[in-house]
Parts: C-alpha cells; sequence; structure tokens
C-alpha cells in the first residue's frame, strides 16, 4: 500500500487553529490560548491551551473540536485524556489541543514550556453564532 501525504496550506492551518480556539471560548472554557510554535516544535505548528470547568465540559469540547476537524479537512489524528479526564489532548498533527482541569494546567504550565511561541490572536470582532440554530 502506497500512501500519499500531503503538505497542508500554512494559512489554512493557522484558520482551523482559530476555529478551534474560538469553539474552546465559545463553549465555556477559559483563558484560552493559542500558540504558534513553526520552528519551535518538530511535531506541530500550534498548540492550543485552555482551562474546562468540568470533566463532562472538556470531554464535550474535546468531541465538538474533533467534528471541528473533521469537517474542516482536519479529522484529528488521535484522543487522549488521563483517567480522571482533568487533561484531554486532540491531536490533529499540525494543531494540538490541551483542555485542562486548572490544577492540572498549572502543574504542567505548558505556557512555559512554550514561552518563545508567538501567540495568535483569536477573539472574534463580532459575536459568535448562535449554537441554538
Amino acid at each position: 500500500m502506497t500512501r500519499t501525504w500531503t503538505i497542508a496550506d500554512p494559512q489554512e492551518v493557522r484558520a482551523f487553529a482559530v476555529e478551534a480556539a474560538r469553539l474552546a471560548a465559545d463553549r465555556h472554557c477559559e483563558d484560552v490560548r493559542l500558540l504558534d510554535v513553526r520552528g519551535l516544535s518538530q511535531v506541530c505548528d500550534f498548540v492550543l491551551v485552555a482551562s474546562g470547568t468540568s470533566d463532562r465540559q472538556m470531554r464535550s469540547v474535546a468531541d465538538e473540536l474533533a467534528d471541528l476537524g473533521k469537517a474542516s479537512g482536519h479529522p484529528a489524528f488521535r484522543t487522549n485524556s488521563d483517567a480522571e479526564s482533568t487533561w484531554i489532548v486532540v491531536d490533529f498533527v499540525t494543531v494540538v489541543a490541551h483542555l485542562f482541569e486548572p490544577g492540572q494546567r498549572a502543574y504542567y504550565d505548558l505556557e512555559s514550556l512554550w514561552s518563545d511561541a508567538r501567540p495568535v490572536a483569536w477573539a472574534r470582532t463580532e459575536p459568535a453564532p448562535s449554537s441554538d440554530s
């Protein structure tokens, strides 16, 4: 079997990362940070870090991130979590999303690990679309 690899368009990857950050914020994650780690990481281009309010909320956001990735041509490569769901990772290869319980986030302190990364502005300039429709 021959596997064909395609190189993702950097602007498309960035747009997906921004939408992922917005989704996390729209679903009430706190302290959402999107970091551009191109040139710093050999495994991904963007790291998304957010704090959840409960394990249930974090699992729901992880599922919605996977759905967003699939719909936008960036299917999740894998998803993993610790036994208590205090840290959930959704790996899209070019974008890696980390959803943390606040205590775990402080313990692992990924923002310090990636302190040389460039922050990416992701906030909307207009209200988020309603999830009621």
